[in-house]
């Protein structure tokens, strides 16, 4: 192998672990962050949903003949 390569690998390679495990990091936030947010998006369409069924309640009642 050539000695330039032996020398770079060389140095590479001991910090290998440190950089597949920052990489598994930032994929594992930005996991739980996706997770996150897409569980606040469906609590927000439910909260969406009752209240244009209330405004649905209350404009079939304002608009009931007396």
């Amino acid at each position: 192998m050539n000695a330039i390569l032996v020398d770079i690998y060389s140095t590479v390679a001991p910090s290998a672990p440190f950089i597949i495990a920052a990489y598994a990091i930032v994929w594992l936030a930005l996991l739980i962050y996706v997770i996150i947010t897409v569980n606040g998006l469906k609590k927000t369409e439910a909260q969406v949903a009752l209240l244009e069924e209330a405004l649905a309640a209350k404009t079939a009642k304002d608009n009931a003949p007396a």
